[in-house]
C-alpha cells in the first residue's frame, strides 16, 4: 500500500449577494483575471468549514458581515481556474451588518444590475446564470 497522499483539487468559496436587483461584484486586484469583475470569495483555510470561509471571505473583500441563505452549488470543472484544479462551493448570502467597501485583494466592490453584467472572471457568468434560473430572477 502506498503512503503517498492523495492529490485533490484546491477548495474555494464564492458568495452571491443581491441588493435591489443589483449583484455585489469585486474587481480583482491580483492575477488571475486582474482587473476583471468576479464574485467575492477565496480559498478555504485548512481546518475551516466552507460556510465559515465564505462569511470570512465576504467580510475581508467587501467589508460586510453576512448570513448564508442557501448553497447554490459546487463548481468543479478542472479547467475553471488557470491556477489549476480548483473547486468552489457557491453560496447565496444576505448582508446583516456594515457598508460595502473593498478590502483584502479586491481592488473595488460594486453593485451592478443583474440584467447588465460585464464579462466575469472564472466561470462566474455560468454561476450567476444558474443562480438566476434557480431563484427566478
Amino acid at each position: 500500500m502506498s503512503s503517498k497522499k492523495p492529490r485533490g483539487p484546491a477548495l474555494t468559496v464564492d458568495g452571491i449577494m443581491v441588493i435591489d436587483q443589483k449583484l455585489v461584484l469585486i474587481r480583482r486586484g491580483a492575477p488571475p483575471f486582474k482587473g476583471m469583475h468576479a464574485l467575492p470569495g477565496g480559498f478555504v483555510d485548512y481546518g475551516e468549514s466552507c460556510e465559515d470561509a465564505v462569511v470570512r471571505e465576504i467580510e475581508e473583500e467587501c467589508g460586510v458581515k453576512t448570513r448564508i441563505i442557501d448553497i447554490i452549488g459546487v463548481y468543479s470543472d478542472p479547467g475553471r481556474d488557470p491556477r489549476g484544479h480548483v473547486a468552489s462551493a457557491v453560496y447565496h448570502l444576505e448582508i446583516i451588518e456594515g457598508e460595502l467597501r473593498a478590502g483584502d485583494d479586491a481592488a473595488d466592490v460594486e453593485l451592478i444590475p443583474l440584467d447588465d453584467l460585464p464579462q466575469l472572471a472564472f466561470d462566474h457568468s455560468k454561476i450567476i446564470d444558474d443562480f438566476k434560473a434557480r431563484s427566478g430572477l
